[in-house]
């Protein structure tokens, strides 16, 4: 295949210009005004939500163009820039022809096809289905913005505003109680801010996995089958597998077993609610073998067959590279077999829950995830010896939304752990457990603490 790239390096990163300034305070009026209208609407003075819903909008826009900025001027490029000069490319063929632009914006024309030759020969993403769904969905609200850089990610971050909150209101109508302490781990955790607002996949991965969850949560809590909850939950399942599937691997089995820890006490007969769960445990360790056999391509490197094989040469790779070696880290001895990867499993949850610590710095951005991590682990160590691992065990085994957040969150720790390899990249790609590893936290503290004792302070 032959890419004709014609974007010169200046082009691609001075992907923020004059027009980008000009046309962001009125994208933020037309935003802000908007979200004041829906919050006075559906969240009035004396709601519990309210005080939580501008900061938090906020604070992914700030994110959003916080983190454009740093790619414009202190990275000179990247991914983000890359999709944007995808869109922008699509949206060139509006001029020529509606039908063109809708066939590029759906990827219909194979990539040889001659009458596309000009557009899809710039686009080195024609033939990336994951990153090519981002740079279409840019190049949408591109329409509505002039495609300019700045205002398309102060929407991406008002789409994963959107996503985020869902997964507020999920939680937060499950344990009222908890309503201020549930905020601080879906809304406000610094990474998610920073990674999941801009034009990035995480940012749509973010909205689709807090939609998803609200979603399959109100059909299974609330028996709310509308026609809006599962176009949503079609919408969200789509995007997650067209843009990170992987993800689905980690969510799917998790999902499951928390109906069947959520339901399994209707059933009396305690033999046959035991053989009942064996069942659903069995189906689905069974289910997520058969689903990374059959979509082992679609996984690439987190494919069963990939993973270990990709943590060997990816850590091989990057020790091989003095330039970024601040940032690499190593899960011991390089084995890439099955069994090498099984034993890496608590090595490869840790570094992505508690690393890097923070002598492991060496760059700006990693003191910043060093900081969070170390948090992290310190709130963790703080439940284990002031709560007591017994009563923790049985919190857990009482709780299935408890069960639901740690499953999801540690087989998606260690997926991501033992395939990063880069303490940089793994900042971006752990981003989608965070908020439910703090959520089991929160719901663990707490059950066991007065609301008004502050989970981070250090006192016992």
């Amino acid at each position: 295949m032959l890419f004709l790239v014609q974007w010169s390096p200046d082009e691609l990163n001075n992907f923020i210009v004059l027009l980008d300034y000009l046309l962001l305070p009125l994208y933020l009026f037309i935003i802000y005004v908007a979200a004041d209208f829906i919050r006075d609407n559906m969240y009035p003075l004396g709601h519990p939500w309210r005080p939580y819903f501008m900061p938090a909008l906020s604070a992914k826009i700030i994110g959003a163009i916080f983190i454009g900025l740093i790619y414009r001027y202190y990275y000179g490029g990247g991914d983000t820039a890359n999709y944007f000069f995808h869109a922008k490319v699509i949206n060139g063929a509006f001029g020529e022809s509606v039908i063109k632009w809708i066939n590029l914006l759906l990827r219909i024309p194979p990539w040889y096809d001659g009458a596309y030759s000009d557009y899809i020969s710039q686009m080195w993403w024609y033939e990336a289905p994951a990153e090519y769904t981002v740079s279409s969905i840019t190049a949408i609200l591109g329409t509505i913005t002039f495609t300019t850089y700045l205002p398309i990610a102060v929407l991406f971050s008002v789409i994963s505003f959107t996503g985020v909150w869902a997964l507020f209101r999920t939680f937060a109508t499950k344990y009222p109680q908890f309503t201020k302490q549930i905020a601080w781990c879906t809304l406000f955790i610094p990474s998610t801010i920073m990674w999941g607002s801009g034009i990035f996949k995480d940012t749509l991965c973010m909205f689709g996995l807090g939609w998803l969850t609200h979603s399959v949560f109100r059909m299974l809590m609330n028996k709310d089958y509308s026609i809006g909850n599962i176009i949503m939950a079609i919408i969200s399942f789509w995007l997650i597998s067209s843009v990170k599937l992987y993800i689905l691997l980690a969510f799917i089995p998790a999902l499951l077993l928390w109906i069947l820890f959520t339901y399994s006490h209707r059933i009396r007969n305690g033999m046959t609610r035991t053989a009942v769960k064996l069942m659903v445990v069995m189906g689905c360790i069974v289910g997520f073998l058969f689903f990374a056999q059959k979509f082992a391509v679609e996984l690439g490197k987190y494919s069963l067959t990939n993973m270990a094989q990709t943590s060997y040469t990816t850590s091989s790779y990057i020790a091989a590279v003095s330039s970024d070696g601040g940032s690499a880290y190593h899960l011991g001895s390089d084995d890439p077999s099955l069994s090498g990867m099984i034993k890496k499993f608590p090595l490869a949850v840790n570094v992505t829950l508690f690393r890097p610590y923070l002598w492991e710095t060496r760059k700006p951005f990693q003191l910043l995830n060093a900081l969070e991590a170390t948090m992290f682990m310190w709130i963790t160590l703080k439940i284990l010896f002031t709560i007591g691992f017994k009563k923790v065990r049985k919190t857990i085994a009482e709780d299935p939304t408890i069960q639901f957040c740690l499953i999801f969150a540690v087989i998606f720790a260690f997926a991501v752990g033992l395939s990063s390899g880069n303490f940089g990249a793994l900042s971006r790609y752990r981003i989608p457990c965070l908020p439910f590893y703090g959520m089991a936290l929160v719901l663990i503290f707490y059950k066991h603490n007065p609301l008004e004792k502050n989970i981070f302070s250090f006192k016992r």
